[in-house]
């Protein structure tokens, strides 16, 4: 598959860029607003249905704890009779009227709570008494495992499931399964050994009817299951068979999901430790599906809903911000043509309108340009024809100095004539044949010939040395740029002392840069000046007419600054340091041009 690449985005029509941008912020966000409703009404209604299961999970629970906890209160009252607590010592006689009575004390239990399908008292011999109960079997009553089960929980009371392989019979002759049975071990207060146990059965037409109140949705129903793992109440005597006790035994209460038989099933339960019962909901987790597929329904409607109006507001926005700039687009191709009369019309006060206002300017300000443009041209042409005209007066003036220079060689006025000479080559230098940038080499030629005519002038009383590597003379640097200096050097230092002074122009490389130093040993400047000299040189120029404003800290050392800093930018230019009577520094800092 071919990877778009960003250019081939952004050659695509500003319409198609709209339309695009249009859908996915208004689209986008209302899929992933809709994706994340339905994950959370999944989540919501997944909670819901876990808490609400979870109470009548309680609610059961509680109804079947009060009917064990009636069963042991039960077994505690009749083990309180004297009768049978004589009987449980190993007393009396089963056959004698002392047992009649006792079986009609406990026929009076059955009587008042009809879900007692038998009581059965019976001591450590192995004798027993019952209302409803019957033995098989005498031999073998102590060793059964119901009896060992009571006998281990040392006098608690236990639900010991369904009877299996017991050796007594009702009278109404219940199946295993429509009784569950539980029982308690008597203690001797004294001895605290086991003198008997009481057996209760319960009947699970009892757990039925507070099972069957409770509605787990359409189709889900509840389960009860003892810690053997032996199902009391299974509805579903095939579903039984399938479900794992090793299902149930992480915490008190919890939710999973099973697929049994092809079907995803949803199992939520609750234990009760009072009766050692646990309580089991389980429904198809399509209950839950169906409620969240409506929910889904609607929000995938508004989503829709959503699209089609997103869609049309971005073709309809899409074009009527595409139509203004394709005109524009039109005029300007007019204009690349050279039609410079067309111009934007519309009263748009949005950025189009603004755009078409300024395009419309611009159409203005480019003929106003074209006919300076053409001003200009004709001005130009003008000072050329001038400039090659003003060019024969310096031809002349070098030829005049040239002719006083042998004239006074002629006469023997050698020193007229070094002079005259030095003269010659101080204009000849200075322009440079209109070159702003001269090399080193050109420059100090032209700052000796200005000293040689200063020296004549003011014989003895100014001193001067030159002391610049000659490796450093094919450096290109901006022309006239030691002359101003020197100039000040000598007028305001070297003319204000008493005696002879000395100017020394010094050179050096130093990290990449060329630095020109010119000291004299002159007056100096003072502090207050110095810094309003060093402050103006820290001025960004941005023309040659700025230095004007600076007449008065002298124009010459401006102009130099002025010349470098529009030349080279920073941090190239000119730093001044001077101490009162004992003279002034000038650091020049250049780049290294070869």
């Amino acid at each position: 598959m071919r990877k778009i690449t960003s250019l081939e985005i952004n050659d695509l029509p500003i319409r198609f860029k709209i339309i695009a941008l249009l859908l996915v912020i208004s689209i986008l966000p209302s899929i992933g607003f809709g994706s994340l409703i339905s994950i959370g009404v999944d989540k919501v209604i997944d909670k819901q249905t876990t808490g609400h299961t979870l109470q009548l999970l309680g609610q059961a629970n509680k109804s079947l704890e009060s009917y064990i906890e009636n069963m042991q209160d039960i077994s505690y009252i009749i083990s309180f009779n004297p009768e049978i607590n004589t009987f449980l010592q190993g007393g009396g006689d089963p056959g004698g009227d002392n047992h009649y009575g006792m079986r009609q004390f406990l026929q009076g239990f059955t009587t008042i709570n009809p879900e007692i399908a038998g009581i059965l008292v019976i001591n450590s011999k192995g004798d027993y008494i019952s209302n409803e109960m019957y033995a098989q079997d005498f031999q073998t009553v102590t060793d059964e495992e119901w009896y060992r089960t009571a006998v281990e929980n040392n006098g608690i009371f236990k639900i010991i499931g369904h009877p299996a392989n017991r050796s007594f019979k009702t009278h109404v002759n219940y199946q295993n399964s429509e009784i569950v049975s539980g029982a308690r071990a008597i203690m001797d207060p004294e001895t605290q050994t086991v003198i008997g146990v009481i057996l209760i059965d319960l009947k699970v037409r009892v757990i039925s009817e507070v099972i069957e109140d409770i509605e787990l949705g359409k189709s889900g129903y509840l389960m009860v299951m003892d810690d053997e793992g032996e199902f009391i109440y299974p509805p579903q005597p095939l579903l039984k068979d399938q479900i794992q006790p090793s299902w149930f035994e992480k915490g008190s209460s919890g939710t999973f999901s099973k697929s049994i038989d092809g079907e995803n099933m949803q199992f939520i339960y609750r234990k009760s430790p009072f009766a050692n019962l646990t309580t089991i909901g389980i429904f198809s987790s399509n209950q839950s599906v169906m409620e969240a597929r409506q929910i889904n329904f609607y929000v995938i409607t508004f989503l829709f809903i959503v699209c089609a109006f997103g869609i049309g507001a971005s073709y309809y926005l899409s074009y009527s911000m595409s139509k203004p700039i394709n005109q524009l687009n039109a005029f300007m191709n007019q204009v690349e043509s050279g039609d410079l009369s067309i111009r934007y019309k519309g009263d748009r006060a949005d950025e189009i309108g603004m755009l078409g206002r300024s395009f419309n300017k611009m159409l203005e300000q480019i003929s106003k340009l074209i006919s300076l443009i053409e001003i200009q041209g004709r001005q130009k042409r003008d000072a050329e024809l001038q400039t090659l005209q003003s060019q024969i007066k310096p031809h002349f003036l070098y030829n005049t100095l040239d002719t006083i220079n042998w004239m006074a060689r002629k006469k023997d006025a050698l020193d007229v004539a070094e002079v005259v000479e030095s003269l010659s080559q101080l204009f000849r230098i200075g322009l440079s044949k209109g070159n702003d940038i001269i090399p080193l080499e050109k420059e100090i030629e032209h700052i000796f010939s200005y000293l040689k005519i200063q020296k004549a002038r003011y014989k003895d009383k100014l001193n001067y040395s030159i002391s610049i590597d000659s490796k450093l003379y094919n450096l290109s640097v901006v022309k006239l740029i030691l002359q101003p200096i020197v100039e000040n050097a000598i007028y305001h230092g070297i003319k204000e002392r008493r005696g002879p002074g000395h100017i020394s122009i010094t050179g050096e490389e130093s990290n990449g840069n060329l630095v020109l130093y010119v000291k004299d040993d002159g007056v100096g400047i003072p502090g207050e000046r110095l810094a309003i000299l060093n402050e103006n040189l820290s001025t960004n120029f941005d023309s040659l007419e700025e230095t004007k404003m600076t007449n008065h800290i002298g124009y010459g050392v401006m102009n130099v600054q002025a010349r470098i800093k529009l030349t080279y930018g920073e941090p190239y230019g000119l730093s001044i340091d001077s101490l009162p009577g004992k003279g002034t520094t000038v650091k020049i800092l250049l780049p290294l041009n070869r």
